[in-house]
């Protein structure tokens, strides 16, 4: 590589969506989109040999492979470039506001090459609500929350005139508004920079307004926005989904950081190199401790900002793996080294923008970084390669095609499998009948009623199951949830007999975490496993239907289950709890009180109103979101099935005329020899597909 290139002024202009080096690191994305490509034609070709019948069905498993949207929850710290590196990632250096006012952050999606209707919105923002609003002013969100529990005026005092100072400001911009704007939604046609500014920008002063007063004008009410874009390098649809750091003062963004983990299968860590993980970022750890270690990427930014990027790297990932490991993050995450800055430089018109310093970093980190397959790249894409984007995009690609993607793949190569089934069955039926056979057929009222039975039965039978799963789950969590409590207390009185009352005593909630979070992968497996057998049983009930229905022997006919659904990390064990913040209002707590009783049962019930809605929290609405999730599934897999074999039913009620002109191919040898074609190809297909991350 010629060093010296790097140096010039140089590149073509191009819109910067359309950087062709942008592609780089995509080629398993390209690979993946290929294989949904072919899965579509084959259900076309379903629509051949079913003809009518069958055109919905397939239609419907296109859309959904079409509508296949895998998100990326980018987290960090405060001002390690996330927005920059997002802005990057889509191409439009400038689309997101870098650099906003804590306070007024949202979560922002950015939905890249969506199937949307015409008539769609590009941009939507949403407003709190009324009680989350009050929940804020009220009550100083969950930091408020835990001062008042713990007594600590003080630091309730700060709070108070923290949310005063928000609220008047918010109310002066919004006047008689205010109130009617909280739980709204605003949709725009068009998106524009202003409209950007208007709802998730501020800036670092609340009076620093523009001569309109319209800049960050709804920014302190608006939760999240969603923003529809096209990103012509990237091959498929994907959401990027920028959240807000998560050491803010009211722990409100923390909490809708956690929302958005729930809803994500990948998630990109963002640091600073020059303060790659520090003690101010334990909360940071402790969110990403509670997701599968193969979904987590950390992206370490504003290496352009290193002396000597060459040999500080090393040491900035030693110290990382180091930190994770002494705080229980995860275990071997994968580490990518870069800069937004450079990325963005390379999008830009001039690489002469580049400010010194920074090129002075970039030459010292292209020396030990590029190799010999760099070195016919262009100018524009040794910088490219530079900023760590093609590595963090190859590293989301990999996470994409071996989980969530391997899923949705095999999930409708079943499908289309059991579609294909049924209208071979239904073939069958209609060679019979027209080569003069006599056809016994269950009747329609019989059959109706016996899907009626499987459905209540496997229904039943799952719920059963899944009620024996989550009782045991919450048995052990309310067990570990007393030991914790019975640990933290016995330490706290050996402290004091040892210790005395003045020497403010340390205990770290981590164990608790830990026994909740081991708790929760068996009750995963569990779940996951009562799901397959009771999937299991209901496709083996419809086999056994499909024979009694229509006396019908169809080679190689099979129903195939539908997989488990995919159950979410435990992400809301990241929630800060009393014990982890050792600052000043903890030690007003320990000041206000004496004597070994008093110590004793303050301790016990703030911790134990601390952490209760966290174990509510796995109990409740985590089991509730699993049994409705594998319900859903079994359901549709039902209603696919019941549709096949009423249509199989209905065939064999027809007039013999009107049978000749049902499929769209009448050779019946021919039909024959697609459908062993196609079954066979699915069937390869589904065995070698991976099969995602383990649970």
């Amino acid at each position: 590589m010629k060093m010296e290139e790097l140096a010039k002024v140089g590149g073509y202009k191009v819109p910067a969506a359309h950087h062709p080096f942008m592609r780089l690191g995509l080629e398993k994305l390209d690979l993946f989109h290929a294989e949904i490509a072919d899965l579509e034609a084959t259900l076309q070709d379903v629509v051949k040999l079913g003809g009518q019948d069958s055109e919905k069905k397939s239609a419907k498993l296109i859309k959904q492979l079409r509508s296949f949207e895998p998100s990326i929850t980018m987290i960090g710290q405060i001002k390690a470039g996330k927005t920059s590196l997002v802005n990057a990632m889509v191409g439009r250096p400038d689309l997101l506001p870098a650099d906003v006012n804590p306070w007024t952050s949202v979560v922002t999606s950015l939905h890249l090459n969506a199937a949307l209707p015409a008539d769609a919105p590009t941009a939507t923002f949403q407003f709190f609500n009324k009680d989350e609003w009050d929940h804020l002013i009220e009550n100083g969100g969950r930091i408020g929350e835990l001062s008042a529990r713990a007594g600590a005026d003080e630091e309730m005092e700060k709070i108070r005139l923290q949310i005063a100072e928000m609220r008047d400001k918010t109310k002066r911009r919004l006047g008689r508004k205010f109130e009617l704007l909280l739980g709204q939604k605003h949709n725009y046609a068009e998106l524009n920079d202003d409209l950007v500014q208007r709802y998730v920008c501020m800036g670092d002063d609340f009076d620093d307004l523009d001569a309109s007063g319209q800049q960050g004008r709804f920014a302190d009410i608006t939760k999240s926005a969603d923003i529809y874009l096209t990103a012509a390098t990237i091959p498929m649809p994907l959401c990027l989904r920028d959240t807000p750091g998560v050491n803010d003062t009211f722990m409100m963004r923390e909490q809708i950081t956690i929302n958005a983990l729930r809803d994500s299968r990948i998630c990109v860590v963002v640091l600073s190199a020059h303060q790659a993980l520090s003690s101010m970022d334990m909360g940071l750890i402790r969110l990403i401790s509670n997701v599968k270690s193969r979904e987590v990427v950390i992206f370490v930014n504003r290496i352009d900002e290193l002396a000597n990027p060459a040999e500080q790297v090393p040491e900035i990932r030693d110290s990382i793996l180091q930190t994770l490991i002494d705080n229980n993050g995860p275990e071997t995450p994968e580490l990518i080294f870069g800069s937004a800055y450079w990325a963005n430089i390379a999008l830009g018109d001039n690489l002469d923008a580049i400010v010194a310093d920074s090129a002075e970093a970039m030459f010292n980190w292209a020396e030990a970084s590029l190799s010999a397959q760099t070195a016919d790249m262009g100018t524009k894409e040794l910088v490219w390669h530079l900023s760590g984007l093609p590595a963090l995009f190859g590293a989301i690609s990999d996470r994409i095609t071996d989980g969530p993607g391997a899923e949705i793949l095999t999930a409708a190569r079943k499908r289309a499998l059991n579609l294909i089934g049924g209208v071979r069955a239904s073939s069958s039926i209609v060679s019979m009948r027209l080569e003069g056979d006599t056809v016994t057929v269950m009747p329609h009222n019989q059959l109706v009623q016996r899907l009626d039975r499987i459905a209540q039965t496997q229904i039943n039978q799952l719920n059963d199951r899944l009620d024996s799963v989550f009782q045991q789950f919450g048995s052990r969590v309310d067990q570990s949830h007393r030991r914790f409590l019975d640990r933290a207390l016995e330490s706290l009185l050996q402290h004091l007999e040892s210790r005395g009352e003045d020497e403010v005593w340390q205990y770290s909630p981590d164990g608790l975490r830990i026994l909740l979070r081991t708790s929760y992968q068996v009750m995963r497996r569990n779940a996951t496993m009562a799901c397959d057998q009771v999937f299991a049983a209901a496709s083996d009930d419809l086999s056994e239907t499909y024979r009694a229905a229509f006396g019908v022997a169809v080679e190689n006919f099979k129903i195939t289950p539908p997989a488990a659904p995919d159950i979410p990390a435990p992400v809301t064990l990241g929630q800060t709890i009393a014990l982890d913040l050792q600052t000043s209002w903890w030690k007003g707590w320990w000041k206000r009180r004496k004597g070994y009783r008093a110590f004793a049962s303050g301790f016990y019930d703030l911790i134990e109103a601390e952490t209760a809605p966290i174990t509510a929290e796995l109990k409740d609405r985590q089991t509730m979101d699993i049994r409705a999730m594998a319900e859903r599934e079994l359901r549709e897999f039902l209603d696919e099935q019941r549709a096949l074999l009423t249509d199989i039913s209905e065939k064999s009620s027809l007039h013999l005329d009107d049978l000749k002109d049902i499929f769209g191919i009448t050779a019946q040898q021919e039909r024959a020899e697609i459908f062993d074609y196609i079954i066979d190809e699915l069937t390869a297909q589904t065995h070698a597909a991976p099969q995602g991350p383990d649970q």
